[in-house]
């Protein structure tokens, strides 16, 4: 296979806020698999607070040229093992988003391909079916509140909406947004709580109708967690405390369920390890992306028959999608007719 390494610099409509931050850019990375004159595309966003940069992914595959060069794909799944041990190699590094995130762009990109070779969709490829699958949601990235209310409305119709928190004003944007539209909210805390707020917040926004609350303590308050969980009033889904797959089982008696996103756990091979042991636990499981392009999103979507909660809006946060591919229309996800992930590269 040949390799190629496309970084992109991705600008979002709006500044995109978080209880860490706010940004109106994110520098990205397409990877490109070509084998046979077919073409497999996956990417693989920055995110310092992971420790995955795109400088490091960059070096990290250019090191993996020669190994890829003498690769025959058949089986993405042989495909990620070689690949995770080479790139552990090169990073000394075992789980962290060093290695995860160039991982990743590989496994996604391999399975793009692979779909593309065989002529069928990936999803098809592993006997599942699109018929019903859940919709996704529309964020609301921090913001003044008249600003969020607006981006609301920039996107009414969608059936839910997830809200980023953080702030000393939280109930206050909650009730704000609550006046534009009748749908269900997801709030996203990104590790901005203590553990009474969490305590009293959950009970005020169970009132406001809110249907989870995903990550509101710090990735590493596993205790806090525990004494939340038994009387919690909302499901609590884990983002930042479960990553890759040696952390979903710790998550029961913590979480309700876990949002998988590929560049934290290594790809599209591990996530579907991740959902099946999640299910076996009792966990709900939500299928999530960063600020992404489209590329990330259409490899996401082909676990969405899998998983009960989809938060796949990365790419519509975007003024400059670069792909083709997965589309989502007032919450519904709708697959291109091509094959592999159906990643049309611009």
């Amino acid at each position: 296979m040949n390799l190629r390494l496309i970084p992109i610099d991705l600008v979002t409509r709006h500044p995109f806020g978080i209880s860490r931050g706010t940004t109106s850019s994110k520098p990205s990375l397409i990877v490109e698999l070509e084998q046979g004159g077919v073409r497999g595309y996956g990417e693989a966003a920055e995110y310092a607070f992971f420790g995955a940069l795109r400088a490091d992914t960059m070096a990290t595959l250019e090191a993996l040229r020669p190994l890829i060069a003498d690769w025959q794909l058949i089986d993405p799944g042989q495909f990620w093992t070689a690949m995770r041990d080479a790139i552990s190699r090169v990073t000394g590094e075992a789980d962290s988003g060093r290695v995860t995130f160039p991982l990743s762009a590989l496994d996604t990109a391999a399975h793009d391909l692979w779909g593309k070779l065989k002529g069928r969709p990936v999803w098809e490829l592993w006997g599942l079916s699109t018929r019903s699958i859940p919709p996704s949601n529309y964020t609301i990235g921090i913001d003044s509140i008249g600003m969020m209310q607006q981006k609301l409305s920039e996107q009414s119709g969608f059936p839910v909406y997830k809200i980023k928190l953080g702030t000393v004003r939280d109930l206050e944007i909650v009730r704000a947004l609550r006046d534009r539209t009748s749908a269900p909210f997801r709030i996203d805390a990104n590790a901005g709580w203590s553990e009474l707020e969490t305590q009293r917040n959950a009970e005020l926004l169970h009132a406001l109708g809110v249907e989870l609350i995903e990550q509101p303590l710090a990735r590493s308050d596993w205790a806090g967690m525990a004494r939340l969980h038994p009387n919690a009033p909302i499901p609590f889904i884990a983002d930042e405390s479960c990553g890759v797959e040696s952390e979903v089982a710790r998550c029961p008696g913590h979480f309700h369920g876990i949002n998988i996103k590929l560049e934290k756990c290594g790809g599209l091979t591990p996530a579907r390890r991740m959902i099946t042991e999640a299910r076996s636990l009792g966990l709900r499981v939500m299928i999530g992306c960063f600020t992404q392009s489209t590329v990330g999103i259409s490899a996401a979507a082909q676990l969405l028959p899998l998983v009960d909660y989809a938060d796949l809006d990365g790419a519509l946060l975007l003024a400059n999608d670069v792909a083709q591919g997965v589309r989502i229309e007032s919450g519904r996800v709708l697959f291109p007719d091509t094959p592999g992930c159906g990643i049309l590269w611009d």
